[in-house]
Order: structure tokens, then sequence, then C-alpha cells
């Protein structure tokens, strides 16, 4: 057999380019932060990761092209041989401190440091523990890694501790959950599953991506509740909040340094380009100086979830500025999003295998730096498209 005959058979997306209800790799002209320009048309952006609306902000933008200046475009090489720079190791410092942990490490992607913590840290006699709904990149460093991999319902802290209670003592354990939920916009219940990471002797893993420069702050999902202190790594993406791209992990300096040199993604990888570091050394400071970026999409948030409710439609358990329509069905779920994009608002459609049957939604999120009549204008159109759909 042919190794290729699996691509040349493959015609779902060529099916649903020809229905017109591709939702995938769409060409933007340009990206304005709360709007983007598509074919010559605005249209108000609510699929964003852009949180704290920082890449557009002047500073952030002229860090980036001061350091290009002065540094070049790259650095050629990973940090562990040539590509290491002051400026990184600043960055780190800074990060740590932010987050309220001993030490940082930064990585390329955000996608690397999950793959590089996950799979140095856990060895094949190890234990992992995942929450159903992790990210892909935790899913895929914890296969890496070799080690035993265990799951547990969705926030369910009694199916957890089921699990937790049928392990082994003797294996080293790592738990790791999202703060925040990328697809639902709920938060991990710390609370309850601090408790048992100490009762069963589980090192505890907190992904960020979504909740640095939303929740605690800006400082994430652990001082969110206050809880920093019992949160052994915290780890977040640089393509969200700080307006860059990459990522890092944070904690004990001992655990950092071992990661820092037994981490393959970091180790055979290049090192972050300038204008990158630069941009988020940028954004931390906009970050520490503006605390009212964090108030405003906060409000922002609310503004969308109490007018969606309103409306009627199905907002799951979101506790914060990514807000899911509930669909429940593909094809409807398509029909949906291209009706929105067509009247004026971008979002995202998310499907099974990329969420539970039944659960098929549109992932909405919003930025500080959504004006109200934008808002109030996405009410319009989902309401119009809402009903026109049968959903309300």
């Amino acid at each position: 057999m042919d190794l290729f005959t699996k691509a040349f058979e493959y015609e779902t997306v060529k099916q649903a380019k020809a229905g017109g209800y591709y939702p995938y790799f769409i060409p933007l002209d340009r990206n304005e932060g709360t709007e983007v320009i598509y074919q010559d048309k605005r249209i108000i952006m609510c699929g964003s990761n852009n949180y704290l609306g920082l890449t557009t902000h002047p500073k952030v933008r002229e860090a980036a092209i001061e350091a290009i200046k002065k540094y070049g475009t790259s650095c050629t090489g990973s940090r562990f041989l040539n590509g290491n720079m002051t400026m990184i190791e600043d960055l780190e410092k800074k990060l740590a401190e932010w987050v309220g942990k001993e030490a940082a490490l930064v990585f390329s992607t955000g996608m690397q440091v999950n793959l590089g913590t996950i799979s140095s840290i856990v060895g094949r006699n190890d234990i992992v523990i995942l929450d159903k709904e992790d990210h892909a990149s935790i899913v895929d460093g914890a296969i890496l890694s070799g080690g035993k991999i265990e799951r547990f319902r969705h926030n369910d802290i009694a199916h957890l501790e089921r699990v937790l209670k049928s392990l082994p003592e003797e294996p080293g354990k790592l738990l790791v959950v999202d703060g925040l939920f990328s697809m639902e916009g709920d938060i991990a219940k710390l609370p309850e599953i601090i408790p048992l990471c100490h009762k069963y002797g589980v090192r505890l893993m907190v992904d960020d991506a979504h909740g640095m420069g939303v929740l605690g702050g800006g400082r994430g999902t652990a001082a969110h509740f206050g809880m920093t202190e019992d949160v052994d790594l915290i780890m977040s993406t640089f393509s969200k909040s700080f307006a860059s791209i990459g990522g890092f992990i944070s904690g004990k300096e001992d655990v950092i340094d071992y990661i820092k040199h037994n981490a393959r993604s970091l180790i055979f990888s290049a090192a972050i380009p300038p204008a990158n570091t630069a941009t988020v050394l940028a954004a931390l400071e906009i970050m520490h100086d503006e605390p009212e970026r964090v108030d405003q999409l906060k409000k922002n948030g609310e503004f969308m979830k109490e007018g969606y409710k309103q409306l009627g439609f199905d907002t799951g358990n979101s506790e914060s500025p990514i807000i899911p329509i509930i669909i429940g069905d593909d094809a409807l779920t398509f029909k949906v999003w291209r009706d929105l994009f067509d009247n004026g608002v971008f979002v995202n459609p998310v499907i099974s295998p990329a969420t539970a049957p039944g659960r098929q939604l549109l992932r909405t999120s919003y930025m500080a730096t959504h004006t109200e009549p934008q808002l109030v204008k996405v009410l319009e159109v989902f309401e119009k498209v809402g009903k026109e759909n049968g959903l309300i």
C-alpha cells in the first residue's frame, strides 16, 4: 500500500471548502487586535487569545522594532550552545518574580514547554495524571515521556481521588491540569486538587497558557486562588496575553535547572528571537504598570456572558472571558460560524473530537481593548443569527 494513499483519499477538507463552510486557515489581510481585515471587509475579532490587547500596544511594537535594530532577527542557534542571550535570562528572572517562583526557563514555543518539561521530568517508571480536557501539548508531552498515563474526568474531583488512590506508592507522580481551560472557559479546581496532591504524594503542574494575564491580577490561576506556593510548576505561553510567541516553565531552581539540561525541545531548538523576547519584556512591564487592563478584561467578559444568557444561549460553565456558545451538532456549528462570519463576527467553531459529542460549540473570547459598541454589535449579530438558526 502506498503510504500517501490516506492523503490522496482525504476528502473531508475538500468537501468543506466546496460547501463554503471550511473555517480554518483563513488568510487575514490585517490584524488590528479587536478587528481584522478579510478581503477588504472589517470583522470584529472574538476568537483571539490576545486577552489584554497588547499586540498593537505602541510600547510593545516599539520594543520589537528596537530589538531587531540592535540584535538582528535571530540567534540562529540553541540556547544550550550559542543562542543564549542576556535579555532572555533577564526575562526569566522577571517571569519568575511575576508568578512567585524561584526560577523560570524560556522556550521558543509554548508547545515545546510542555513537551520538554513533562518528558524530562516524567520517566518510564513514573506516572502522569491528566484531566481529560487537558491541552494536546500536555497529552503529547505525557506520551513522549514514556511514563504511564492516567486520566480523570474533567474537573471531577471525586474521580480524581479514585484514580490517585488506585496508584502504587513507589512511582513518581505528576498531575498536570490547565489552569483556565481554553474551550469552555472554566477553571481548574485547585483548592480541591491541591489537598489530594499532598495526600497522595503527587507533584502538580498547572498549564496557565490562558490563565496568565487573565486570572489572579494577571499572575495566573494559582494566584487567583492564593495557592502559588502549593503549585510545583507553573507554565504559560507568550502567544496569548504576552503578545508574542514562546513560553516558559517556572518552579524551584533545582527543578528548573534539571529541565534546562534535559528538555530535548529546548536543547535541540533555536533560541527565541530577540524581537519576541523584547515583546514579552514590554508586555510584562505593561501588565505590571496597567493592572486596570485585567479589570477591564473581566468586565468585558461578564458583559458578554450576561448578554448571551439574556438572549437565551447556552454558555456552559464559563468563569472567564472565554465564553462558549454550545451548539451540540457538527453541521449546525459550521453553519452558524459561517453566518456569523458573513455578518462581521469572527469566532472559532469547535467540533468532536476536539470536544465531547453533544458539546460542539462556538468558542468566543474577549479582549480588554474591545469597546462597548463592538461588544453590543456582536450581541446584535448573535441574536440575528441565533434566531435564524433556531438556537434562541
